[in-house]
């Protein structure tokens, strides 16, 4: 009688198992059906072409060195169309016709007509108009000056973590036009005050600058660097129409078994370790497989994979890499310690007790 009770009891607790396990499978093919569900709806709500395969990672940049480029000789302004400009004679103040130069980049003057000006000089197009006027044998030996009244070419435009439209007669430093734009409410990303070396830039910014220059063949590279020592070779002079490009900054991004997972940001002033980024994260879990960690680094169109164990470069028996942007930390996770973390120690004990009674019983 007493072993039929055992029995029973057996048999009772495996049907409860067979329950538990049951409800699980449910449960999972729900969550297969939700998710399928959600990735659909987000397949819809895809707005435009991601990056293709072949897009590189991490392209090198090349630092402008030369000072002939970066500190060139002083720049005539150019004309534009939307300029006012006023045209005067030495000597003859009856003839100052002030015009507007159209979108074709023509002005049209008194007695020589149209006269195209688009991405001259001050010199040249003065030059220009002299010469017309005296072909036109209007004058024996004009002199020519021009006034710009309006302009809104005389401009630089800055755009990415910093991004505004600063007004330039004849030349500003690159930290003048920085600060200029950094100004504002407080509490914007864009909010800064520029100081040597460039730290007052948003963290997100990198200290790699870009300036797309009027009239020059190549964009000019600018490494602000992180040395105030260092940081009149990067105030260069900015003229107008240049464009200067500030990008956003590298991040590393913590996928597996951490407490946060996410991008961080590098920072620009120190180079970033894997010990730094676990303590950003928050560390790493107790179910992580800390002798498994992976760093995927893609340079180009290669990505490798770079294992690491964790605990050894904690404890300082190996270095702690320097990651790079866009590189990916991977903590993989230990089903034994998941399965312990999550609770799943009891529904082991309690399979394993009744696998015990079970043995004992026969």
């Amino acid at each position: 009688m007493k072993q039929r009770k055992k029995h029973l009891r057996i048999d009772l607790a495996l049907r409860a198992v067979q329950r538990l396990l049951g409800s699980k499978v449910w449960i999972a093919l729900a969550i297969v059906l939700l998710s399928a569900t959600a990735c659909r709806v987000a397949k819809a709500q895809f707005s435009g072409p991601a990056l293709g395969i072949d897009t590189q990672v991490n392209p090198p940049l090349t630092i402008t060195t030369d000072p002939a480029i970066l500190f060139p000789s002083k720049r005539d302004i150019y004309l534009g169309d939307g300029d006012l400009i006023s045209v005067h004679l030495f000597a003859n103040a009856d003839y100052a016709p002030t015009v507007r130069v159209g979108l074709d980049g023509v002005i049209q003057l008194p007695l020589i007509g149209n006269v195209q000006v688009q991405g001259l000089t001050l010199n040249q197009a003065q030059d220009l108009i002299a010469d017309k006027l005296k072909a036109a044998e209007m004058f024996r030996d004009p002199q020519v000056s021009i006034q710009i009244m309006e302009s809104p070419n005389q401009v630089c435009t800055v755009i990415g973590e910093l991004h505004g439209v600063v007004p330039i007669l004849g030349e500003r430093r690159l930290y003048d036009v920085l600060a200029a734009v950094g100004g504002g409410s407080s509490g914007g990303i864009g909010v800064t005050t520029i100081v040597v070396g460039g730290g007052g830039l948003p963290s997100t910014a990198s200290h790699i600058i870009t300036i797309n220059r009027y009239g020059a063949p190549q964009p000019i590279v600018v490494d602000l660097g992180t040395d105030p020592a260092k940081s009149a070779m990067a105030d260069i002079p900015i003229f107008p129409r240049d464009t200067i490009v500030v990008p956003r900054v590298g991040v590393v991004y913590m996928l597996g078994a951490f407490k946060t997972q996410g991008a961080i940001p590098l920072q620009q002033n120190s180079p970033i370790t894997l010990m730094k980024v676990t303590a950003l994260a928050g560390g790493n879990l107790f179910e992580g497989s800390s002798g498994d960690l992976r760093i995927i680094r893609t340079t180009g169109l290669t990505r490798q994979v770079v294992r690491v164990d964790l605990k050894r470069v904690i404890r300082g028996q190996d270095p702690d890499p320097v990651l790079q942007a866009e590189d990916i930390v991977f903590l993989p996770t230990n089903p034994m310690k998941a399965a312990i973390s999550s609770g799943g120690i009891s529904t082991l004990l309690g399979i394993a007790s009744i696998l015990v009674l079970a043995i004992q019983n026969h």
